[in-house]
């Protein structure tokens, strides 16, 4: 799955995005790029299947969409909504209702959300305190941005492995 493309990082800065959130910014661009080619190919019938008791396919496309949703709440400094806990608790469960491309383009939508969320940051506020969950743990806006990118990087190369797993 090589590409003679650099990733994201390598391209240079993203038009419009603060210096200081260009990593974040590279990192989802990565994550959609990635979610792409990972799934290229991918026999839709197995969706849903745990391979070795692991997440399925969809959990992982579900989970970063919705890791970002819920960052970009918590950067808004709102609680999450009931559709965004109804989310949550569906992330993974069987749904033949889903494709692949339904969960691609919801993917790559949340992606463009952080985006331009990031285009409208005033640097000066990266430091600001922000609550998270419910117990109200305590971060920053750069904070929950960045783990919004982190975490989605964390979540397609665990895409990979269980991609990957059912070539076996």
């Amino acid at each position: 799955m090589a590409s003679s493309v650099p990733e994201y990082w390598l391209r240079g800065p993203v038009d419009g995005i603060p210096a200081l959130l260009q990593p974040a910014a590279h990192a989802l661009l990565q994550t959609r790029l990635e979610a792409r080619m990972y799934t290229k190919d991918f026999d839709e019938s197995l969706l849903w299947e745990m391979p070795h008791g692991r997440a399925n396919v969809g959990f992982h496309l579900q989970h970063i969409a919705g890791v970002i949703d819920r960052m970009l709440t918590y950067a808004d400094q709102k609680s999450l909504s009931e559709i965004q806990f109804e989310y949550l608790k569906q992330e993974g469960k069987p749904n033949q209702d889903i494709q692949l491309e339904d969960l691609l383009f919801h993917l790559e939508t949340k992606i463009d959300e952080a985006l331009l969320y990031f285009k409208g940051i005033e640097i000066q506020k990266l430091t600001d305190y922000r609550s998270v969950g419910r117990k109200e743990m305590p971060s920053t806006l750069l904070g929950v941005l960045f783990h919004a990118a982190e975490h989605s990087q964390r979540h397609v190369g665990q895409l990979l492995v269980t991609v990957s797993a059912f070539k076996n």
